[in-house]
């Protein structure tokens, strides 16, 4: 197809959909069939939810949450008599069923054993013609997926802290439900609070909640269980347009907004390219410290880590990442977790195209340079052969076992391949068509590939040969027919890099760089040699500072660095850096370091004893694997 035939085909689909969703407002579940996934119990060709409302109070003395879950669920099969649900530590009080609007009667329920992957599968005995279903039930202490802070461990160290972390399989911790990706749910929620206490959900939110302890939400469109996302503490809000703001901390909320104040920008950029955003309003929300992650693409609320807050927007390209995602992973999900590449490498496809529109090419290209370098790192870790390809298998498996930035950086250079094979404008015509004809569903890795040979490889023969495609899919490295990206600024980089090494002087490195940006020194850190002389390092250290340097990410680099020329000056600061920072990105690299010699084994257990109990289980779990 043309680029002009495959736009004009986008737009009658966009059309189509914006009738059907409204773009933005309430659109009904779509029915479709749902693809099974191996990290669920759920019997989705007997029932499929369609719908949730939660009733919940959170206790902070207990940490736990409590109430009920109601299900709207869809009948597959009229014959079926037990409706299968995924937990995990959940502590199940009661069952009761109903059908349509009737009353609600009670049901009985079996709790299997838990398995260390999957929690425990929840059998409901469901009756003839019964619809709906409520469980009463609590969560433990331990929930995976919620992460109870004491005042002590936020940034205003007066008042608790709760978040929750869904992804990938961590709902089922917080509430019974078919926890896999192919089931999209609309659902609404009472959360209740000490009334000091502000709830916030990646939903809509109904005003006038603050100072009752009462917070009610909606979310009108569908989306998969793991992107149902709360957060309770003392948390201020500031708008950044009309569609945009920033919950944090109060002490916080104010450097955040001037930190993300391009986001409406970006969605402006990103409508450009790939059609409206949906999902009414976009905020974030940042996060104390032991946050595991960058950011989680909660629709309406992304959840951010405060360790992008630089000071010089230098790290907003997370931003640019989790809201790409209301495109592609939210908008358009993996069906199955082995697809999980659909959601990321798409997603750090478009982060890199917004960030070429809003900060330009340069600024692209020195990020998509850096994802390389952390792709080779990354596949220099991982065990299993097939984690290394796109389409690692999850059998048996937390799907979290198998993280990596394989997904996100190999996924990404499949579709520049792409890109530069067909050309832009049709390219771009292409990811939109697929966004608007798969909106509100889940997709596999087969639906990608038969789109992609109908709507390109048919249309323009040998460009792109099935070979090539198969090979992105399954190589355990970068083929080597890639198009892999340049910059002309790191090449300004290594041969400053190159002068220092060979006897230059750091003082005259530092007035040399003193423009530089965030990625190119962590270029220039990275590409210093491993066995750098200690003079060396303590040149660089007194000119330019990296061992107290604020930035996040400049501080990893260099702490890496650290471990591996045994640079005892900067153990003090990188042992608090480990403590204070619980972002699995910033922090498992660290340990794997420490880990990789007897002393530094020690050392690392050490560290890991001082800030266990800041960490997120999740974080907790990745560093015990590490450091046993």
């Amino acid at each position: 197809m043309t680029p002009s035939a495959l736009k004009r085909s986008a737009l009658v689909i966009c059309c189509a959909v914006a009738a059907a969703t409204g773009c933005g407002g309430e659109s009904e579940p779509p029915m479709h069939s749902v693809s099974a996934d191996a990290s669920s119990y759920a019997n989705v060709s007997a029932f499929v939810t369609t719908h949730l409302t939660l009733d919940l109070t959170a206790n902070f003395e207990q940490e736990t949450l409590a109430g009920t879950a109601e299900l709207t669920v869809d009948r597959r099969d009229p014959a079926a008599t037990e409706l299968v649900l995924d937990t995990r530590d959940l502590t199940i009080q009661n069952a009761e069923a109903a059908m349509a609007t009737g009353d609600w009667v009670p049901t009985s329920f079996t709790l299997d054993a838990a398995t260390p992957a999957f929690g425990s599968a929840l059998r409901i005995v469901m009756p003839p013609g019964a619809d709906r279903v409520r469980v009463t039930y609590a969560t433990s202490p331990a929930a995976r997926g919620l992460q109870w802070l004491s005042p002590s461990q936020t940034a205003g160290r007066e008042q608790p802290f709760l978040f929750t972390q869904a992804q990938a399989i961590q709902a089922r911790s917080f509430i019974p439900l078919q926890d896999l990706p192919g089931v999209r749910i609309t659902y609404d929620a009472t959360i209740r609070t000490p009334k000091a206490l502000v709830a916030v959900m990646a939903a809509e939110m109904t005003p006038g909640g603050e100072g009752t302890g009462v917070f009610t939400f909606k979310m009108p469109q569908p989306i998969p269980s793991y992107l149902i996302a709360l957060a309770i503490g003392d948390l201020a809000f500031t708008p950044m347009g009309t569609r945009t703001g920033v919950w944090a901390e109060p002490s916080m909320v104010e450097a955040a907004a001037r930190e993300f104040e391009d986001t409406e920008q970006m969605i402006a950029a990103t409508e450009g390219l790939y059609g409206p955003y949906r999902w009414g309003r976009y905020d974030l929300l940042v996060l104390p410290p032991s946050f595991p992650f960058g950011g989680m693409e909660n629709p309406r609320l992304t959840f951010a880590t405060p360790t992008v807050i630089a000071g010089d927007k230098s790290l907003v390209s997370l931003v640019a990442h989790e809201l790409a995602h209301s495109w592609s992973g939210n908008l358009v999900t993996n069906a199955t977790w082995p697809d999980f590449w659909l959601n990321e490498g798409f997603t750090t496809y478009l982060e890199r195209r917004i960030i070429e529109a809003v900060y330009g090419k340069a600024r692209a290209d020195m990020e998509a340079m850096i994802g390389v370098s952390d792709l080779e790192d990354s596949r220099s870790t991982i065990e299993i052969a097939q984690d290394k390809t796109l389409l690692p298998d999850m059998t048996g498996r937390d799907p979290d076992d198998a993280y990596s930035t394989v997904p996100y950086e190999q996924g990404a250079l499949f579709l520049a391949f792409l890109e530069a094979k067909f050309g832009r404008d049709t390219f771009d015509a292409f990811l939109r068509l697929w966004f608007d004809t798969h909106a509100f569903r889940g997709a596999t890795t087969d639906d990608f590939l038969t789109f992609l040979r109908t709507e390109l490889m048919d249309q323009s023969p040998g460009v792109v040969t099935e070979a090539q495609v198969q090979e992105w899919l399954h190589t355990e490295g970068i083929p080597s027919f890639a198009v892999l990206p340049q910059s002309d600024a790191f090449v300004k980089v290594e041969q400053a890099r190159d002068a220092f090494v060979t006897g230059g002087s750091a003082q005259t490195l530092a007035q040399a760089s003193r423009a530089w940006s965030t990625h190119e020194w962590m270029h220039f850190v990275d590409a210093l040699p491993r066995d750098l002389s200690l003079d060396h390092m303590r040149a660089l250290d007194d000119q330019v500072g990296f061992t107290k340097s604020t930035n996040s990410e400049i501080a990893h680099v260099w702490f890496r660095l650290a471990i591996a020329a045994n640079y005892a000056a900067a153990d003090s600061e990188m042992e608090a850096y480990m403590i204070r920072i619980g972002r699995r990105k910033l922090i498992l690299p660290l340990y794997r370091d420490l880990a990789a010699t007897p002393a530094g084994k020690i050392r690392a257990a050490t560290i890991f004893a001082k800030a266990r109990d800041g960490y997120h289980p999740m974080a907790v779990t990745s560093v015990a694997d590490i450091v046993r």
